[in-house]
């Protein structure tokens, strides 16, 4: 059976480019400087727990799909090293995999991933009020379409080159829907619950009325994985 780990993605700033500082100041100006400060350290301790359990594992021919990943090869693995070199946490762990013997591929289309940067990246750098809602508004009619289409592409690059028994790692931002949408002859397991992580990202903007709840799912993504989950990337 074709056995999928599927890892779903918090941003770091080194994971944003242009837009991290950006990100960084509307994240203080709503939340305070404490409390982003302490969502920032839950995320490095999530990645930290993540990366301890992909030091377990055999990885030797594991397949990595990676999101926004547009190329394979050796242009692909100058990008991890790259994005590795500037602090991005999940490129850190993807560079780590390929050094054990792991095999990069192909994950999503260029001109959607283009698309929807370039319309989060003209939101950010708006110059006046106007165009920033007039963005807002353009990406918002659009962002649900764009999604689908690269979930779509991404579970057709999956089916495509997962072969049987063989064994694949996804590490996927938490708002898509690729694990509902693969074939039932995938086994997929999930490093961390999906909807939580989904759930903490979403509640963290109205930090001050969801405190209790984040909270909880904070002590959830710093937790550790279940050591026995690392012999599901053992070789049968």
């Amino acid at each position: 059976m074709k056995t999928l780990i599927y890892v779903p993605i918090i941003h770091t700033s080194a994971d944003l480019g242009s837009v991290a500082e950006a990100i960084n100041k509307r994240g203080v100006k709503d939340m305070g400087e404490t409390v982003w400060e302490e969502h920032k350290k839950a995320v490095n301790e999530y990645w930290e727990v993540i990366s301890r359990y992909f030091d377990l594992i055999d990885a030797e021919g594991v397949k990595i799909y990676q999101d926004g990943m547009v190329v394979e090869g050796e242009v692909g693995h100058t990008i991890v090293e790259e994005s590795a070199k500037l602090g991005s946490k999940n490129y850190i762990i993807v560079s780590r995999l390929l050094k054990k013997g792991a095999v990069l591929v192909k994950t999503e289309d260029f001109k959607l991933v283009k698309e929807e940067r370039d319309r989060i990246v003209a939101i950010v750098q708006a110059k006046s009020t106007n165009q920033k809602v007039t963005a807002a508004l353009k990406y918002k009619l659009i962002k649900n379409k764009l999604l689908h289409e690269r979930d779509a592409f991404i579970v057709k690059r999956i089916e495509g080159t997962l072969k049987e028994d063989e064994r694949g790692i996804i590490f996927i931002g938490a708002y898509h829907s690729v694990k509902e949408k693969l074939t039932k002859n995938i086994r997929i397991i999930e490093v961390k619950d999906t909807g939580k992580v989904s759930e903490y990202q979403k509640l963290l903007p109205f930090y001050h009325k969801n405190k209790e709840r984040i909270k909880e799912l904070e002590n959830y993504l710093v937790s550790e994985i279940k050591p026995q989950m690392n012999g599901y990337l053992e070789k049968t």
